[in-house]
């Protein structure tokens, strides 16, 4: 996963919540027909992340879930993606940017969900490529990639094999690696926890133990960025 240290990723956070903001919105009524001061409603509450139930803590993490970030960082971003998702796509860059300001203090888990039909196949290129070091370049790829892969109406799972061997992957034994007892048993644990955590779209966050409610890039941060500063 890429991290740039230019001002790039900053106003993709911003453009990206504008966005989100934006297709949320509903319609803006002509000045005409605005209520006036007195007879507006009060602002809506922002939703805040929800605390999860004891009970389900150990599902947010399996000792395989890839991560990113220090093994020790005071705060845990879990990310629940699915390769084949355009919405996970589009956070991609608020992830990294996440890294890329709390570099000692956050640490990003990733969960996969394969709610697409070429995404298992990804998952288990994403895994076989983890052990030749190659996780972070092919996840990157895979997104940046993905409408060629990864369309919904004509998916061809074969160029995830394709974009492993440009990236000096060694296809044959990642072929071998993908299909092993461990690659079902992860894929197997990730449906169980999915199931147990009710996840049901892509992405889902849970920050340290906490359901992130849908929100714009810029919330998101916010977020974020009170965990951090209660770790403090």
């Amino acid at each position: 996963m890429k991290v740039s240290g230019k001002l790039l990723p900053i106003l993709c956070v911003l453009s990206l919540g504008a966005c989100s903001r934006e297709e949320a919105a509903a319609p803006t009524p002509a000045a005409a027909s605005q209520p006036t001061a007195a007879s507006a409603p009060a602002p809506a509450v922002k939703p805040q992340p929800v605390p999860l139930p004891p009970e389900l803590l150990s599902h947010l993490e399996r000792p395989h879930s890839p991560a990113f970030g220090p093994a020790k960082a005071p705060v845990t971003l879990v990310e629940v993606l699915d390769p084949a998702c355009s919405a996970c796509r589009a956070y991609a860059p608020v992830v990294q940017q996440v890294l890329f300001a709390y570099p000692e203090e956050v640490r990003v888990v990733i969960r996969f969900a394969d709610f697409h039909p070429p995404s298992e196949e990804a998952i288990r290129a994403l895994e076989a490529a983890r052990i030749q070091g190659k996780f972070a370049p092919l996840l990157d790829a895979l997104f940046e990639r993905q409408e060629e892969w990864a369309s919904h109406s004509a998916p061809k799972p074969e160029l995830i094999w394709q974009i492993a061997a440009e990236l000096g992957i060694d296809v044959a034994k990642a072929k071998k690696d993908a299909v092993s007892k461990n690659v079902d048993d992860l894929l197997r644990h990730e449906a169980e926890d999915l199931v147990a955590l009710k996840v049901e779209s892509t992405p889902t966050f849970f920050l340290d133990g906490k359901l992130v409610p849908p929100s714009g890039a810029v919330d998101f941060f916010d977020f974020v960025k009170k965990d951090v500063d209660a770790a403090k």
